[in-house]
Protein backbone atom coordinates (compact mmCIF):
# COMPACT_ATOMS: atom_id res chain seq x y z
CA UNK A 1 0.00 0.00 0.00
CA UNK A 2 1.33 3.50 -1.28
CA UNK A 3 2.00 5.74 2.12
CA UNK A 4 0.25 9.24 1.45
CA UNK A 5 0.42 9.86 4.90
CA UNK A 6 2.88 12.46 5.87
CA UNK A 7 3.81 13.96 9.33
CA UNK A 8 5.00 17.59 7.92
CA UNK A 9 3.24 20.15 6.30
CA UNK A 10 6.37 21.82 4.99
CA UNK A 11 7.27 18.45 3.82
CA UNK A 12 4.07 18.11 1.73
CA UNK A 13 4.47 20.99 -0.69
CA UNK A 14 8.28 20.86 -0.55
CA UNK A 15 8.39 19.41 -4.45
CA UNK A 16 5.60 22.72 -5.12
CA UNK A 17 7.64 24.22 -8.05
CA UNK A 18 7.47 28.08 -9.18
CA UNK A 19 4.91 28.50 -11.67
CA UNK A 20 2.53 26.30 -10.36
CA UNK A 21 -1.59 26.44 -10.27
CA UNK A 22 -3.21 25.47 -7.11
CA UNK A 23 -6.45 25.23 -6.64
CA UNK A 24 -7.70 26.37 -2.84
CA UNK A 25 -11.25 26.29 -1.74
CA UNK A 26 -11.95 28.85 0.36
CA UNK A 27 -15.44 30.95 1.80
CA UNK A 28 -13.73 32.72 4.13
CA UNK A 29 -12.05 30.94 7.61
CA UNK A 30 -14.49 28.14 7.14
CA UNK A 31 -12.91 24.53 4.88
CA UNK A 32 -9.81 26.71 4.25
CA UNK A 33 -6.82 24.68 3.98
CA UNK A 34 -4.74 27.05 6.18
CA UNK A 35 -1.87 24.77 7.63
CA UNK A 36 -0.67 24.09 3.69
CA UNK A 37 -1.00 27.30 2.95
CA UNK A 38 1.42 28.48 5.54
CA UNK A 39 3.60 25.71 4.35
CA UNK A 40 3.80 27.47 1.01
CA UNK A 41 4.23 30.65 2.36
CA UNK A 42 7.04 29.83 4.56
CA UNK A 43 8.41 27.79 1.43
CA UNK A 44 8.25 31.17 -0.56
CA UNK A 45 7.49 29.41 -4.29
CA UNK A 46 6.70 32.15 -6.76
CA UNK A 47 5.04 33.11 -10.08
CA UNK A 48 1.89 30.91 -8.55
CA UNK A 49 -1.92 31.32 -9.91
CA UNK A 50 -4.08 30.41 -7.31
CA UNK A 51 -7.74 29.06 -8.19
CA UNK A 52 -10.35 29.85 -5.48
CA UNK A 53 -13.72 31.11 -4.64
CA UNK A 54 -13.20 33.54 -2.68
CA UNK A 55 -10.60 35.80 -2.37
CA UNK A 56 -10.61 38.41 1.02
CA UNK A 57 -7.91 40.30 3.05
CA UNK A 58 -6.44 39.00 5.96
CA UNK A 59 -8.66 40.85 9.02
CA UNK A 60 -7.16 39.20 11.96
CA UNK A 61 -3.04 38.39 13.51
CA UNK A 62 -1.80 35.35 11.16
CA UNK A 63 -1.08 33.28 13.71
CA UNK A 64 -5.01 33.04 14.57
CA UNK A 65 -6.03 32.36 10.69
CA UNK A 66 -4.69 32.30 7.30
CA UNK A 67 -6.40 32.70 4.37
CA UNK A 68 -5.31 32.44 0.36
CA UNK A 69 -4.36 36.01 0.18
CA UNK A 70 -1.28 35.64 2.30
CA UNK A 71 -0.15 34.33 -0.64
CA UNK A 72 -0.06 37.30 -2.38
CA UNK A 73 2.97 38.84 -2.46
CA UNK A 74 4.04 34.95 -4.28
CA UNK A 75 1.34 34.78 -7.09
CA UNK A 76 1.43 36.46 -10.86
CA UNK A 77 -2.70 35.05 -11.09
CA UNK A 78 -5.65 35.62 -9.48
CA UNK A 79 -8.84 33.21 -10.65
CA UNK A 80 -11.64 34.23 -8.27
CA UNK A 81 -15.51 35.04 -8.17
CA UNK A 82 -15.14 37.40 -5.35
CA UNK A 83 -12.30 39.88 -4.64
CA UNK A 84 -12.17 41.72 -1.51
CA UNK A 85 -15.12 42.38 0.98
CA UNK A 86 -17.99 45.15 0.23
CA UNK A 87 -17.56 47.33 2.91
CA UNK A 88 -14.16 46.73 3.78
CA UNK A 89 -12.16 48.58 0.38
CA UNK A 90 -13.54 45.63 -1.94
CA UNK A 91 -10.60 44.92 -4.21
CA UNK A 92 -8.37 47.58 -2.96
CA UNK A 93 -6.58 45.51 -1.43
CA UNK A 94 -5.35 43.95 -4.76
CA UNK A 95 -3.95 47.47 -6.86
CA UNK A 96 -0.77 47.29 -5.40
CA UNK A 97 0.29 43.54 -6.26
CA UNK A 98 -2.10 44.44 -9.81
CA UNK A 99 0.65 47.56 -10.58
CA UNK A 100 3.22 44.73 -10.13
CA UNK A 101 1.97 42.86 -12.71
CA UNK A 102 -0.54 40.40 -11.13
CA UNK A 103 -3.56 39.07 -13.62
CA UNK A 104 -6.73 38.73 -11.65
CA UNK A 105 -9.60 36.82 -14.05
CA UNK A 106 -13.09 37.40 -12.44
CA UNK A 107 -15.26 34.41 -12.93
CA UNK A 108 -18.70 33.51 -11.79
CA UNK A 109 -19.47 31.02 -8.84
CA UNK A 110 -21.26 28.59 -11.11
CA UNK A 111 -18.89 29.18 -13.95
CA UNK A 112 -15.50 28.27 -11.70
CA UNK A 113 -17.54 25.39 -10.45
CA UNK A 114 -18.38 24.39 -14.36
CA UNK A 115 -14.73 24.61 -15.76
CA UNK A 116 -13.51 22.65 -11.85
CA UNK A 117 -15.94 20.02 -13.38
CA UNK A 118 -14.53 19.81 -17.16
CA UNK A 119 -11.03 19.76 -15.98
CA UNK A 120 -12.11 16.83 -13.68
CA UNK A 121 -14.25 15.34 -16.23
CA UNK A 122 -11.68 15.51 -18.87
CA UNK A 123 -14.04 18.00 -20.88
CA UNK A 124 -12.20 20.36 -23.48
CA UNK A 125 -14.33 22.96 -22.09
CA UNK A 126 -17.93 24.53 -21.79
CA UNK A 127 -20.25 27.01 -23.56
CA UNK A 128 -21.28 29.59 -20.86
CA UNK A 129 -24.19 32.44 -21.51
CA UNK A 130 -22.88 33.91 -18.21
CA UNK A 131 -20.74 37.10 -19.36
CA UNK A 132 -22.47 37.63 -22.92
CA UNK A 133 -22.63 41.31 -23.27
CA UNK A 134 -19.96 42.51 -20.48
CA UNK A 135 -16.65 42.87 -20.51
CA UNK A 136 -16.12 39.14 -19.47
CA UNK A 137 -16.73 38.32 -23.13
CA UNK A 138 -13.20 40.21 -23.97
CA UNK A 139 -10.68 37.82 -25.69
CA UNK A 140 -13.61 34.63 -25.46
CA UNK A 141 -14.79 32.72 -28.08
CA UNK A 142 -18.53 33.30 -28.65
CA UNK A 143 -21.05 30.84 -30.18
CA UNK A 144 -24.66 30.78 -31.11
CA UNK A 145 -26.47 27.21 -30.38
CA UNK A 146 -30.00 27.14 -30.81
CA UNK A 147 -29.98 30.78 -31.16
CA UNK A 148 -28.78 31.50 -27.68
CA UNK A 149 -25.33 33.16 -27.41
CA UNK A 150 -22.40 31.08 -25.37
CA UNK A 151 -18.67 32.08 -24.43
CA UNK A 152 -16.61 28.97 -24.36
CA UNK A 153 -14.88 28.47 -21.03
CA UNK A 154 -11.61 26.54 -20.75
CA UNK A 155 -11.35 23.58 -18.41
CA UNK A 156 -9.41 24.55 -14.80
CA UNK A 157 -7.08 21.60 -14.25
CA UNK A 158 -4.69 22.72 -11.75
CA UNK A 159 -1.16 21.04 -10.71
CA UNK A 160 -2.38 20.87 -7.22
CA UNK A 161 -5.51 21.21 -5.02
CA UNK A 162 -5.36 22.02 -1.54
CA UNK A 163 -8.33 20.16 0.59
CA UNK A 164 -9.50 20.37 3.77
CA UNK A 165 -11.77 17.04 5.17
CA UNK A 166 -13.04 16.32 8.28
CA UNK A 167 -11.91 12.60 8.50
CA UNK A 168 -9.49 11.19 5.65
CA UNK A 169 -8.48 7.00 5.87
CA UNK A 170 -4.80 6.25 5.16
CA UNK A 171 -5.58 5.39 1.60
CA UNK A 172 -7.14 9.18 1.13
CA UNK A 173 -10.73 8.11 0.98
CA UNK A 174 -12.62 11.84 2.31
CA UNK A 175 -15.41 12.66 4.24
CA UNK A 176 -16.84 16.20 4.42
CA UNK A 177 -18.30 18.17 7.27
CA UNK A 178 -21.48 20.12 5.78
CA UNK A 179 -20.70 23.32 4.43
CA UNK A 180 -16.93 22.18 3.87
CA UNK A 181 -17.39 20.32 0.80
CA UNK A 182 -17.88 22.85 -1.47
CA UNK A 183 -15.83 22.57 -5.03
CA UNK A 184 -13.26 20.49 -3.30
CA UNK A 185 -14.40 17.14 -4.73
CA UNK A 186 -14.12 18.64 -8.19
CA UNK A 187 -10.54 20.23 -7.29
CA UNK A 188 -9.23 16.92 -6.31
CA UNK A 189 -10.55 14.99 -9.36
CA UNK A 190 -8.91 18.27 -11.49
CA UNK A 191 -6.09 18.41 -10.19
CA UNK A 192 -2.84 16.62 -10.93
CA UNK A 193 -1.84 16.29 -7.34
CA UNK A 194 -4.24 16.38 -4.32
CA UNK A 195 -3.00 17.53 -0.81
CA UNK A 196 -5.61 17.00 2.19
CA UNK A 197 -5.16 18.36 5.70
CA UNK A 198 -7.93 16.68 7.59
CA UNK A 199 -9.24 17.07 11.31
CA UNK A 200 -8.56 13.28 11.49
CA UNK A 201 -6.78 10.32 9.77
CA UNK A 202 -8.17 7.22 10.89
CA UNK A 203 -7.44 3.37 9.53
CA UNK A 204 -9.00 1.75 6.33
CA UNK A 205 -12.39 0.34 6.76
CA UNK A 206 -13.36 3.15 9.77
CA UNK A 207 -14.90 5.01 7.31
CA UNK A 208 -18.32 3.50 5.74
CA UNK A 209 -17.76 3.53 2.23
CA UNK A 210 -21.14 4.63 1.80
CA UNK A 211 -19.89 8.02 3.46
CA UNK A 212 -16.70 8.62 1.13
CA UNK A 213 -17.33 11.89 -1.28
CA UNK A 214 -13.65 11.53 -2.74
CA UNK A 215 -12.28 8.63 -3.17
CA UNK A 216 -8.58 7.87 -2.62
CA UNK A 217 -7.95 7.13 -5.99
CA UNK A 218 -7.93 11.27 -6.56
CA UNK A 219 -5.70 11.67 -3.06
CA UNK A 220 -1.90 11.97 -3.23
CA UNK A 221 -0.46 13.06 0.50
CA UNK A 222 -2.57 12.97 3.51
CA UNK A 223 -1.71 15.34 6.57
CA UNK A 224 -3.76 15.57 10.15
CA UNK A 225 -4.40 19.09 11.71
CA UNK A 226 -2.05 19.03 14.87
CA UNK A 227 -3.30 19.88 17.88
CA UNK A 228 -1.69 23.55 17.54
CA UNK A 229 -2.39 23.91 14.13
CA UNK A 230 -4.70 26.47 12.09
CA UNK A 231 -8.68 25.45 11.72
CA UNK A 232 -8.76 23.85 15.15
CA UNK A 233 -12.02 24.60 16.94
CA UNK A 234 -10.07 26.57 19.63
CA UNK A 235 -8.64 28.54 16.81
CA UNK A 236 -12.10 28.98 15.71
CA UNK A 237 -13.93 30.13 18.54
CA UNK A 238 -10.83 32.70 19.08
CA UNK A 239 -11.31 33.81 15.79
CA UNK A 240 -14.82 34.42 16.28
CA UNK A 241 -14.08 36.40 19.57
CA UNK A 242 -11.49 38.89 17.50
CA UNK A 243 -13.66 39.44 14.44
CA UNK A 244 -16.35 40.87 16.81
CA UNK A 245 -13.69 43.37 18.19
CA UNK A 246 -13.14 44.48 14.80
CA UNK A 247 -15.32 47.47 14.90
CA UNK A 248 -15.61 47.52 10.81
CA UNK A 249 -15.87 43.58 10.52
CA UNK A 250 -18.51 43.93 13.56
CA UNK A 251 -20.40 46.42 11.65
CA UNK A 252 -20.65 44.36 8.28
CA UNK A 253 -21.64 41.15 10.14
CA UNK A 254 -24.26 42.11 12.21
CA UNK A 255 -24.80 45.70 10.89
CA UNK A 256 -24.03 49.10 12.60
CA UNK A 257 -25.34 49.85 16.20
CA UNK A 258 -27.47 52.80 16.54
CA UNK A 259 -26.69 54.78 19.85
CA UNK A 260 -29.71 56.59 20.59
Amino acid sequence: MINKVFSSFDEAVADIPNGASIAIECWGYPATPQNLIAALKRKGTKRLTVITHTFIPMVWPEEDAILPSALLPQMKKLITSIAGIMGLGAGAFLQEYVEKGLVVEIVGHGTLAARLYAGAAGLGGIYDPIGIGTLLEEGKEKRTIKGKEYLFQEPIKPDYAFITAHRADKLGNLVFKGGYRGDQPMMAMAAKTTIVEADKIVEVGEIDPEHVVTPGAFVDRILEIPEDGYGTPEKGAKLIELLTQIGSVRDLLFGKVVQK
